[in-house]
């Protein structure tokens, strides 16, 4: 894997380049600038958000590597979260959480029922 995929996914590349080659092959009109900076200031920000987590987990690696108890299970939770930034699934990046456990999404109700409603007591 090359470092440019742990920065961008082949998707995300792909739709930075098809608005530049469109901007280009259009002689760079008006409509195709704005289609090319709206695509980068969306690309900003996902990277904003990659290059945040990668600097809290490293602060975070950093406090538990360096604690005079060491705990080696802690370190290694860190750099497990660690993984999910560079790693890609389906071509994308497996950050944030999709809301799916077990057999997929559940409400409330199905989670936790709720308690029987009760009269209040009339003193």
């Amino acid at each position: 894997q090359t470092a440019r995929n742990l920065i961008m996914t082949e998707e995300e590349i792909t739709a930075v380049l098809d608005k530049a080659h469109g901007c280009v092959e259009s002689e760079c009109a008006v409509n195709d600038v704005n289609d090319l900076i709206a695509e980068l200031k969306d690309q900003q920000k996902v990277l904003s958000t990659r290059l945040e987590t990668i600097m809290n987990v490293v602060a975070h690696l950093q406090h538990a590597n360096e604690q005079e108890t060491r705990k080696t299970d802690d370190v290694r939770a860190i750099v497990n979260d660690m993984l999910r930034v560079f790693t890609t699934q389906d071509g994308k990046f497996a950050i944030g959480f999709s809301g799916d456990i077990g057999d997929g999404p559940t409400t409330a109700y199905d989670a936790l029922p709720p308690k029987p409603w009760k009269a209040p007591e009339t003193v």
